[in-house]
């Protein structure tokens, strides 16, 4: 019964991990334009800034007065936080193989981009080398899972030899 269970979950392990390189893809795609997009509203209140004789935070504190300029001004903090990291992840995946990505996958933390590229994302069968190693990589996980919590969990119904 063991060995049945952690065959599923090993088959459904490679069926999970295998889909990675290709949802890493799209979510380096979706990260790039979001970044770029971000770097463009960066760019632009900068260059306002410096040509007004100012600082990004000189800038950011003389915004303010009204309800408008207070939550534009907090939009703005928020899209300039939301650009360096954006940023620092961007230049941590890019250029990596997918099975690479698979051992940076904390860089993915994105949420709206995550759930965006999920919405979108089609499984597919893996027919690259980066695929089928992640679903070797994701039958051994399910298998070691599966057969590590069972065997925990049943330990206490064994008889004793």
């Amino acid at each position: 019964m063991i060995r049945t269970l952690a065959m599923v979950g090993g088959l459904c392990g490679a069926v999970v991990f295998s889909q990675f390189p290709e949802f890493s893809q799209q979510y380096m795609q979706r990260l790039s334009g979001a970044r770029s997009e971000l770097k463009i509203v960066t760019a632009g209140f900068d260059l306002t800034a410096q040509a007004a004789g100012y600082t990004r935070e000189e800038a950011l504190q003389n915004m303010g007065g009204t309800n408008f300029q207070d939550r534009l001004r907090d939009q703005m903090k928020t899209n300039f936080i939301r650009y360096e990291r954006l940023d620092t992840a961007y230049t941590a995946l890019k250029g990596t193989e997918p099975l690479a990505r698979l051992a940076k996958v904390w860089h993915f933390r994105d949420t709206d981009i995550v759930k965006r590229t999920w919405d979108d994302f089609r499984p597919a069968i893996p027919m690259t080398a980066d695929g089928l190693l992640c679903a070797g990589i994701g039958f051994v996980s399910g298998w070691l899972l599966v057969s590590l919590l069972l065997g925990a969990l049943l330990r206490p119904f064994r008889r004793a030899a």
